[in-house]
């Protein structure tokens, strides 16, 4: 809660800030206020509310696509899901199709190959031409290409209201503040598409995983669904504040499967934290994951409880114990937009379809990357209207999961260094 005795830094974000350049997410503290007050007008709660038709419009046709008595890969949909929103969020209308399928495939090898460049402090293994470095560097690239297509085709073109859009205008500033410039841009862009995908797709995915596995929560959520949105009706800004408790699902799936779950600061000073004394210049790592299962502020952590989060509920030392986008003013810029957004996505697919594990699913162990989360999620797929029995038993087969074998898959798993 102390930025300028804890700063960000270490090896996460120093690996992290030559990906994403001075965005952000990277930045001291000294540059934080002015990058966060240019940014944050696409994120205040207003601007958010404009954003419900986008978020429902494409989650309603993700899952509308789903066939009824068959099965969906989960995580690779909400991974679409999410690139699709923050996509337009950023840059409206610029990217197709095709090209918003490519960048989603692009940010999903960057992020699985940033985590054991992380933790592996050699350079010289990452020169290897191996079949995780070629896929890692070809994905960063092509990255980097199309935002810069979309920016220099913007320039040519008519203003936008989107973040695009005003980081732009900030290039044109007319004195009332200090023009930035073009590769600030660019790092923005990329720190918000990289910090906007893969955490809400991971989020949505456990939430359909917790929720088929607690069948009375999934019960409850229903019963909400169909009183505030009956017949499968799409959620508009009005229905957000009866959505309780769709929004507790949402808040006790990131505490309990927190995606981002270790985090580093850097201390600007010699200073001291819990009675231990700290030098300047030392690394701090805090994981929101192992506060969010300590049972002195949580009790029966493991427990998915998503009446834990039901108004008046929570005390003051849970809420200071939840951090999943981090707290005090490094926190997520996008707090606020994420929690919609997953209200309104688990809202209007719940209110559709109900998702069930396949016949002999085995739970995924928690598996460190630079997020953490179901990564090969495959459920069954039903119509809400379906009956229980209705339900097939035996979904379409599909490959099972195959075990990762380092020296020919190419895997970005810190287990495959």
């Amino acid at each position: 809660m102390d930025p300028h005795t804890f700063d960000k830094g270490g090896p996460l974000y120093d690996r992290l800030g030559k990906l994403m350049g001075d965005g952000l997410v990277t930045c001291r503290q000294a540059t934080h206020r002015d990058k966060r007050r240019l940014l944050q007008p696409g994120f205040r709660p207003s601007h958010v509310a404009a954003y419900t038709d986008l978020v429902t419009e494409e989650a309603a046709a993700l899952c509308d696509a789903w066939p009824a008595g068959g099965t969906v890969p989960v995580t690779e949909a909400m991974t679409t899901l999410s690139t699709r929103v923050i996509s337009r969020v950023l840059l409206s209308d610029s990217l197709d199709d095709p090209t918003t399928a490519e960048v989603r495939d692009c940010l999903t090898d960057v992020v699985r190959g940033l985590f054991v460049r992380t933790v592996v402090p050699i350079d010289a293994l990452f020169r290897l031409p191996t079949p995780a470095n070629r896929r890692y560097r070809n994905a960063l690239s092509r990255l980097h290409t199309i935002i810069d297509a979309v920016i220099a085709e913007r320039r040519r073109g008519a203003d936008r209201d989107d973040v695009l859009g005003t980081l732009l205008a900030a290039t044109r500033a007319d004195g009332a503040a200090a023009p930035i410039s073009g590769q600030e841009v660019h790092d923005h862009l990329i720190t918000l598409l990289l910090t906007g995908v893969e955490t809400q797709a991971l989020c949505l995915a456990s939430a359909f995983s917790l929720l088929a596995r607690h069948p009375e929560a999934e019960r409850r959520l229903y019963a909400e669904l169909d009183a505030v949105l009956p017949g499968g009706r799409r959620p508009g800004p009005d229905d957000l504040p009866h959505l309780v408790q769709t929004r507790c699902v949402v808040s006790e799936t990131l505490r309990h499967s927190s995606p981002g779950w270790l985090f580093t600061r850097v201390t600007t000073r010699d200073t001291e934290l819990a009675g231990c004394r700290l030098p300047e210049g030392a690394t701090v790592l805090y994981s929101p994951y192992l506060l969010h299962h300590d049972p002195s502020s949580f009790p029966d952590p493991e427990r998915f409880d998503p009446d834990r989060w039901l108004p008046g509920r929570p005390t003051a030392e849970q809420r200071r114990a939840m951090m999943p986008f981090s707290a005090g003013n490094r926190k997520c810029i996008g707090d606020e937009f994420a929690m919609v957004e997953a209200v309104l996505a688990l809202a209007t697919i719940a209110g559709r379809r109900r998702l069930r594990h396949l016949p002999g699913h085995v739970e995924e162990k928690p598996r460190p990357g630079i997020t953490m989360g179901p990564r090969s999620l495959v459920m069954a797929c039903a119509s809400r209207s379906a009956t229980p029995s209705a339900v097939p038993a035996t979904p379409r087969a599909t490959a099972a999961p195959r075990a990762s074998d380092s020296r020919t898959a190419g895997d970005h798993g810190v287990h495959n260094t």
